[in-house]
């Protein structure tokens, strides 16, 4: 039975989270369906991660077990045919090799969250930018967020239902920088907790706001406790855009 490893594309807005439901659209469940409609066959695609609701993919990479041999390009153009009412799309796709698995074997996320800083409203990237419209400063908020580089506690920056076993976590990128209106985070770790990302980024924009400064940053990380997170992102501005497998 061939493994094919699928890279993904799709904009959030309309699903509830990757994760399929019963009766709530979710991306898996467009794929699933998409499967379904290619092979005959109904079963479980795996992911790298679970986005939630909203939340954007440019390299979401996932894997289905397909019971025919059919050439990679064929499963593509297949799944692509079925997903044209869908706001997803298959970007790649190629038969793995080995017990490769799209969630286990992962060792790198990255994540990228676009803040629309300019005072007028988004038109065209509605639903797809965070705008703040006072001005941020890009630099002071790179610089507080190396606090948050390296193994830490990040309890302070962990959803209270978030299911992880551990609020350890090793940090190994957090950039800041602007794009003419566009202030961009970058963030990169083996893992990550729910909502980890857009409760730092919401942290850093205050700093970018002036409301705080790089020194309570590390204190409220430092603080192990959610209280003394800053605002949270809103799932519009953050996208899954890359999977690392060390290949």
């Amino acid at each position: 039975m061939p493994r094919y490893r699928l890279l993904v594309e799709y904009d959030g807005r309309p699903y509830c989270g990757f994760q399929a439901q019963a009766t709530l659209p979710s991306v898996q469940g467009a794929i699933e369906a998409a499967v379904k409609a290619f092979s005959g066959q109904a079963l479980r695609i795996a992911a790298a991660g679970r986005t939630d609701t909203g939340v954007h993919a440019t390299g979401q990479v996932v894997h289905v077990d397909l019971e025919r041999d059919w050439p990679a390009q064929t499963v593509m153009n297949a799944l692509n045919a079925h997903l044209t009412q869908e706001a997803v799309s298959i970007l790649a796709c190629e038969i793995a090799e080995g017990d490769w698995h799209a969630r286990f074997s992962a060792n790198e996320r990255r994540y990228l969250y676009r803040i629309l800083n300019r005072p007028a409203p988004p038109a065209l990237d509605k639903g797809r930018v965070w705008h703040i419209k006072k001005p941020l400063d890009a630099e002071a908020m790179h610089e507080a967020a190396q606090a948050l580089v390296g193994l830490h506690d990040f309890t302070t920056f962990r959803d209270m239902h978030c299911q992880a076993k551990s609020p350890l976590k090793t940090l190994d990128v957090a950039r800041v920088w602007r794009e003419g209106e566009v202030v961009c985070l970058a963030f990169e770790a083996r893992s990550f907790l729910h909502r980890q990302v857009r409760s730092m980024t919401g942290t850093l924009a205050e700093v970018g706001i002036g409301r705080w400064s790089a020194q309570d940053v590390k204190d409220a990380l430092e603080a192990k406790d959610r209280t003394a997170c800053g605002p949270v992102a809103p799932a519009d501005g953050l996208y899954l855009v890359g999977v690392g497998y060390g290949d």
